[in-house]
């Protein structure tokens, strides 16, 4: 069993992985195991730290509506590794109300870990209210959190166009800037299904415009297959072209 410090320990660092990769399933045979979801609600006001972690994570697998107001709540708890798991749980049980206090904890909370929780749970919630915080992380937080900053804008596709056209502009930045490869990567994707939602105009030919260099000039081979796969994905023959010509010349 972990305590408190055990639990921190477990958040160091600033990999891509999920936070919950790193933990032990609830049971050995998670696969076949279902938590009871009026115990896991229980045990969302436990006063042990453990099955406060344990049962928030247990709405990672469950869909319950009953324990959103306890899940915003653990945003704030103490212990990152409960904060984190309910934020995930949160992006598993997506709701309105927990989208502001999301962008609350975002904004104040210094673990990376749950920083990226929450960028993914924002975009599970689908909500023009995440747009800026989610531009915001993709500019200034660690790789980590920009890397799923990426992927949740793309989620503004199935928001509104107006979502899609503030989405574009942070997302070509940091596909043109971005030094991590993998961030880029993501950007280049994100950019993939915004464009598919747009109509041809200034907004669209910028993004095409940056998958197109992307692929032609990133240094990163991922990068280069994502801008190409992007460009396929819209269909726009300026890409098209592009492709074809750089291919029969030999450049890939």
């Amino acid at each position: 069993m972990y305590d408190d410090e055990d639990l921190i320990s477990l958040l160091d660092g600033e990999d891509l992985e999920s936070p919950l990769d790193r933990l032990e399933p609830l049971t050995a045979e998670v696969e076949e195991y279902k938590p009871n979801p009026d115990a896991m609600l229980a045990l969302l006001e436990d006063p042990q730290t453990q099955q406060r972690m344990l049962a928030a994570r247990a709405f990672c697998e469950l869909e319950d509506k009953r324990a959103t107001p306890h899940l915003i709540h653990l945003l704030t708890d103490t212990c990152p590794l409960v904060r984190v798991s309910a934020a995930y749980a949160i992006g598993r049980n997506p709701h309105p109300d927990a989208v502001e206090p999301l962008i609350a904890q975002l904004n104040i909370d210094w673990n990376g870990y749950v920083r990226k929780g929450i960028v993914w749970a924002l975009g599970n919630c689908r909500d023009r209210r995440s747009l800026m915080p989610l531009a915001v992380a993709l500019k200034t937080d660690i790789s980590a959190v920009r890397l799923w900053a990426a992927s949740s804008l793309a989620q503004m596709a199935l928001v509104s166009y107006e979502g899609v056209v503030g989405a574009i502009p942070p997302l070509v930045e940091a596909l043109v800037t971005d030094p991590v490869g993998a961030v880029r990567s993501n950007c280049a994707w994100a950019i993939g299904q915004l464009c598919r939602e747009l109509p041809s105009n200034v907004v669209y030919a910028t993004a095409i415009d940056a998958l197109i260099q992307a692929f032609a000039e990133d240094e990163d081979l991922g990068v280069r297959e994502d801008a190409k796969a992007s460009l396929l994905g819209v269909g726009d023959p300026r890409g098209l072209q592009l492709i074809e010509t750089l291919e029969q010349e030999g450049w890939f």
